[in-house]
């Protein structure tokens, strides 16, 4: 192994430790164990405030009061924003699923699912360059982590695509799909042409093994 091919191994190894740790995150997310164990947290720090200010205003420390006030207005807040995700996480909906070969319906790439978000976990600013709030259903909608096809789009490995942005092939898709990190996260692909994730990738996100429909024409 030469010099570039070393540099190049050693990048696919960092970014498949990011793709796990990512996986990692997500399946988290997923489970909603994350946003419930805050918003409870957020909840206790509320009752504890609560007690505070009217100790506050029985000690006539109204300077104080209007601050835990003030705290306990930005906790409340916090607190609903929290518990919507949480809430978000347990009733999520997809349309895809792990494994599954798309094409994005702008930039017409080839992609394949490889990990979840009931909604847009990415920074505002982030959001702000995707114009994400120009979709139809905006950040409020499932995400998806996919690989590209790297025979098309060399340059862009991984790429975070909201659900309004994917099209789903009418006839199954059943080409060549290139990408370093297929041999990792996938045992290979089905009848349909689709890939079918490693079981460690399936529990990160709590998601069934996909069967594909038997069909007898298959036979003929």
């Amino acid at each position: 192994m030469n010099l570039e091919q070393y540099d190049i191994a050693q990048q696919l190894r960092e970014k498949l430790t990011e793709v796990e740790e990512e996986s990692i995150r997500l399946q988290e997310g997923k489970r909603g164990s994350s946003a419930k164990s805050e918003a409870q947290d957020k909840g206790i720090s509320i009752i504890r405030l609560r007690a505070d200010l009217q100790n506050a205003i029985d000690s006539e420390d109204y300077g104080l009061a209007a601050k835990l006030r003030d705290e306990i207005s930005k906790l409340e807040a916090e607190s609903l924003a929290v518990s919507a995700k949480a809430l978000a996480f347990e009733k999520a909906e997809y349309a895809f699923r792990l494994g599954q070969k798309l094409r994005h319906k702008t930039f017409g790439y080839r992609a394949v699912v490889c990990g979840m978000d009931p909604i847009c976990s990415e920074s505002s600013s982030w959001m702000e360059a995707a114009e994400v709030e120009k979709l139809p259903r905006g950040s409020n909608q499932p995400f998806y982590q996919v690989l590209v096809d790297v025979r098309t789009h060399p340059d862009l490995l991984v790429a975070y695509v909201a659900e309004d942005n994917l099209l789903a092939p009418e006839k199954p898709d059943k080409e060549r799909f290139d990408h370093p990190y297929i041999s990792f996260l996938y045992y290979g692909a089905d009848t349909a042409g689709d890939f079918i994730p490693v079981k460690q990738l399936r529990e990160k996100y709590n998601r069934p093994r996909h069967e594909v429909p038997f069909d007898s024409q298959d036979e003929d």
